[in-house]
């Protein structure tokens, strides 16, 4: 069997053991007992980013984005769309740029919404400006193989 899968809980952000082979079966947090891999999207903030994107077996995208900009209040039920597209796949977060700007300022964002692709805990890609689910999603799977 399997080594099982780190996964980040998209509600309490605690950390779940998942066996593979049991990720179709739709497992809930042993913290909060709410579902795990059914497209949710996290909300995290300095202090809690780090950990989100380092401790999370799948690959994590996350949105940062300020309550004030136009384009991100357009984006965010496109990307609602695509994380429930990629449940399972890929765990979707978001960041508040205003609130968070530690985090912010570590990653070097410096235009909203920005979108970073991480894996493993390492930024692999990266995207600025506002995009449709569909090409949100094509832009997943152009970087992530």
């Amino acid at each position: 069997m399997s080594d099982p899968l780190q996964i980040k809980c998209p509600h309490c952000l605690r950390t779940n053991r998942v066996p593979a082979a049991r990720l179709a079966d739709k497992p809930n947090c042993g913290a909060c007992k709410k579902p795990l891999l059914n497209g949710d999207v996290a909300n995290v903030d300095d202090a809690s980013m780090a950990k989100y994107v380092g401790q999370s077996d799948l690959p994590v995208l996350v949105d940062f984005w300020a309550s004030w900009c136009g384009p991100c209040k357009a984006m965010a039920p496109e990307f609602e769309q695509a994380a429930r597209q990629w449940a399972g796949k890929v765990a979707f977060a978001k960041l508040n740029t205003e609130q968070a700007q530690q985090a912010s300022a570590q990653y070097g964002i410096r235009s909203i919404p920005t979108l970073i692709l991480f894996k493993g805990g390492r930024e692999v890609a990266r995207k600025s400006g506002a995009m449709p689910a569909a090409q949100l999603s094509a832009w997943i799977n152009s970087e992530l193989g």
